[in-house]
């Protein structure tokens, strides 16, 4: 069946400015790290992307290796744009990076300009797209010299295959000196993407913290894993299931789910049940919350398992407002759980 979009689609989520551009992000972004590899039906893939548009999510978010295997994710995200999303492309923000490992040998990792630029092409190709509007280097090198690595996203955003440039992972001063670098060549750094949530709040650390440093540059923010690789979710609050990623070792062990973390995760749940709120809800909403100088996150990127997952991660958006003393109780849980696995 012809997918038409609804007409509604603008009319519930709101959109943030990123950082001093003139972009735009909705509130709630969707993220294609999981679940859109070959590992799920292309069916249950269409109907969550077609869900999540006509909700107000416009911006999708990839990256070379994500599947599995790697790269099969921009593939599936290619036939739906070819079938479903052709006709709205001009609505939409794509996005996807390169720097984690993709193919054998000294070019298939990192943060080399023969790495990156190889890479963007590769993903345009598995996409059908002539350009995507954020290229991201994926996380630092810490061996290519940061000129070059910002010199390759320079070079994306002139030979007009992106149209902004991105970075993911980067520390506040790695943050700083990327955006000099970039300002000099005359591409403006628009965005970080870092992990952050509840229970990883590493971003808030350090002087300047990274926040601070993006308020100095002029940049945004998206935050990815705010649910904490699923436990901020009500998936553990009775134990690990079986098909769980923790079951699996799969970017999150149970090693993670020990009784003190845990303790934390059902003291949250009870408070995002005293707002009428899921947990996932709860953690998104926080992520996105009013502070004195504004929220610094422009878009919180959430993944879906289903369309219903995708709904209900998307209602934390009607309920953005926090007191002072919810915020004082959620800090007594929203602690420090080591689980930033993207850390240096």
């Amino acid at each position: 069946m012809t997918y038409h979009a609804a007409d509604n689609r603008y009319e519930t989520m709101p959109y943030r400015r990123v950082g001093r551009s003139g972009l735009k992000l909705p509130a709630v972004s969707l993220g294609l790290w999981h679940n859109f590899g070959d590992d799920k039906r292309f069916e249950e893939q269409r109907d969550i992307l077609r869900r999540a548009f006509d909700l107000g999510v416009t911006h999708f978010d990839l990256a070379n290796n994500y599947g599995p295997p790697d790269g099969s994710a921009e593939t599936n995200f290619g036939r739906h744009l070819k079938d479903d999303f052709a006709p709205y492309r001009d609505e939409l923000v794509i996005s996807t990076k390169a720097g984690y490992y993709m193919w054998p040998g000294p070019y298939g990792e990192w943060g080399s300009r023969k790495n990156l630029l190889a890479s963007l092409d590769q993903s345009l190709g598995r996409m059908g797209l002539d350009y995507v509007d954020i290229f991201y280097s994926h996380r630092p090198d810490p061996e290519t010299p940061l000129e070059e690595t910002m010199g390759a996203l320079d070079h994306a955003v002139r030979s007009g295959k992106a149209l902004y440039a991105g970075i993911s992972s980067y520390t506040p001063a790695q943050t700083l000196e990327a955006a000099r670098i970039l300002k000099e060549l005359g591409t403006p750094l628009l965005i970080h993407q870092p992990s952050y949530s509840l229970l990883n709040r590493w971003t808030e650390n350090g002087e300047p913290n990274l926040y601070e440093a993006l308020e100095t540059v002029g940049a945004g923010s998206i935050a990815f894993s705010p649910l904490a690789q699923g436990m901020l979710t009500d998936r553990y609050l009775k134990g690990v299931p079986a098909d769980s990623r923790a079951a699996k070792a799969r970017f999150l062990s149970d090693s993670n789910l020990t009784e003190e973390s845990m303790a934390r995760v059902h003291g949250l749940n009870a408070i995002a049940a005293g707002r009428g709120q899921s947990l996932a809800q709860l953690a998104i909403a926080w992520i996105l919350r009013d502070q004195p100088k504004g929220s610094p996150v422009t878009s919180a990127l959430v993944g879906a398992s289903s369309v219903a997952q995708l709904e209900n991660n998307l209602a934390a958006i009607n309920n953005l407002a926090f007191t002072a003393d919810e915020l004082a109780a959620i800090d007594e849980f929203a602690v420090e759980s080591d689980i930033n696995l993207w850390a240096q």
